[in-house]
Order: structure tokens, then C-alpha cells, then sequence
């Protein structure tokens, strides 16, 4: 999995801003800190729909950049966020895991009306996320 680091940024009394010095263009927000990687992966994942992303900088590398040096010394910090692509393609995966798990699995995937597979998918990609 390839992440990019995004430069996060709050003035007082805003919301949290957040960009990729690596992507012109593609940026978020987020009203609270524990928003940040959420919506910054959701803003990654819809820029990469309509290009190919480029390889990510190293964080040494970008750390050396003066831009990123400047939002750096004006407060902000460097996070880390997954890419994970859009791809419609499904692929079936056998999976392994304590039947009792596998029960509540089954049971709380019922209570929100998905399948397994759906549920599991989602509970992954929070996982990712954070």
C-alpha cells in the first residue's frame, strides 16, 4: 500500500485544512483532528479516479522541501494517509476466523442489513484509515 503525506494545518476558530505537496490540487478538510486521515483518504481516493498518482516522496524528502518546511514552521504537521484505490473489480478471499467472532461478524452485519463480505470490507477500510 503506497501512503502520502498530507501537510495539516488549523488557524484558530477553523477547521482543520489539509493538502498534499505531492498533489497539486488535492486537498480537504475536517472539522475535528480525529476527522483528518478520514477525509483525506476520501479526498485521495477521488483525485486518483481522474489521474495516475505519482510515486510518493519520502518523508526525509519532503521534510526538505522548503514549502513543507514553511507550513512546518508555521505550526502545521505531517501525516501519513493510505491511497487505497477505487477499483470496482470484487475478488473473492477465503478467510479464517473464531466461529464465535464469526457469529457477531454475522450478526451485526444483519443488524445494518449488508452481507459478510460488505461488512467486512467496510470494518477494513476504517481500520485503514485511522
Amino acid at each position: 500500500m503506497r501512503y502520502y503525506i498530507a501537510v495539516v494545518h488549523k488557524d484558530e476558530d477553523s477547521a482543520f485544512g489539509v493538502h498534499f505537496p505531492d498533489l497539486p490540487g488535492c486537498f480537504s478538510g475536517a472539522d475535528t483532528l480525529d476527522e483528518v486521515v478520514p477525509k483525506a483518504t476520501e479526498a485521495l481516493a477521488l483525485y486518483g479516479e481522474d489521474t495516475d498518482l505519482p510515486e510518493p516522496r519520502s518523508l526525509d524528502a519532503l521534510r526538505k522541501d522548503k514549502d513543507v518546511a514553511a507550513h512546518l514552521a508555521d505550526g502545521a504537521m505531517l501525516v501519513a494517509v493510505p491511497y487505497i484505490e477505487n477499483d470496482a473489480r470484487v475478488e473473492r478471499a477465503n478467510i479464517t476466523m473464531e466461529a464465535g467472532l464469526l457469529r457477531a461478524v454475522d450478526a451485526a452485519a444483519k443488524a445494518r442489513k449488508l452481507t459478510r463480505s460488505a461488512f467486512l470490507a467496510q470494518a477494513a477500510r476504517r481500520e485503514i484509515e485511522r
